[in-house]
């Protein structure tokens, strides 16, 4: 049987900043595959803490990956909402990201899956600023990967409910105070297998 292999777009989030490797959630869904006894291959990362859409669209230039993938995964926009970066370029931005996705695995959009932003207004790193604003801010950015997902005909996880329920359990959080823990990393893994399409 031959090997699937898979690409992992994103930014901190999918890098996993401050855990470590195999507690990544790309990592982590490989690995639960293997364990349904899915053969594939380690993920293909591109990704970099502080990465907006416009960083890893020339980030993945610089790699220059080789498809035909069998399962490609985005995560983006949290810094863009950090940055302040306009709304419109985003949609454009994560719109192209898209569609360099599909050309990866030989057009087969249905093999994507976009992870919805998480909400960092709950974290310790967002005390002292408008936690009510960036939840907004987050939600409206969400609901533009949503829509050209959606358009695209991607698969599409809402994973932001799940990291808002940080705010009273600490252990979703890692010692930095704003990125997900390993444990958190697992939850949206078990969000994202039952839309995988192998």
């Amino acid at each position: 049987m031959q090997e699937l292999s898979y690409l992992a777009l994103g930014d901190s989030y999918t890098i996993g900043e401050g855990v470590a490797e195999a507690e990544r959630w790309p990592v982590q869904l490989v690995t639960r595959l293997r364990i349904a006894g899915i053969q594939i291959a380690d993920p293909h990362i591109i990704a970099r803490t502080g990465w907006t859409t416009g960083e890893l669209i020339a980030g993945i230039k610089t790699a220059d990956p080789q498809g035909p993938y069998h399962l490609a995964t985005l995560l983006i926009g949290v810094n863009n909402q950090y940055r302040g970066l306009a709304m419109t370029d985003y949609r454009h931005e994560f719109r192209d990201l898209l569609q360099q996705a599909i050309q990866l695995i030989a057009g087969e959009p249905g093999c994507i899956v976009v992870l919805s932003i998480p909400d960092w207004s709950v974290t310790p790193f967002a005390e002292g600023r408008d936690r009510a604003q960036i939840a907004t801010e987050i939600d409206l950015f969400n609901q533009i990967n949503r829509e050209e997902t959606v358009k695209q005909g991607a698969r599409y996880v809402d994973i932001t409910p799940l990291s808002r329920t940080a705010v009273s359990d600490p252990q979703l959080i890692t010692k930095d105070g704003l990125h997900p823990s390993a444990k958190m990393y697992a939850a949206w893994v078990t969000q994202v297998l039952p839309v995988l399409r192998l």
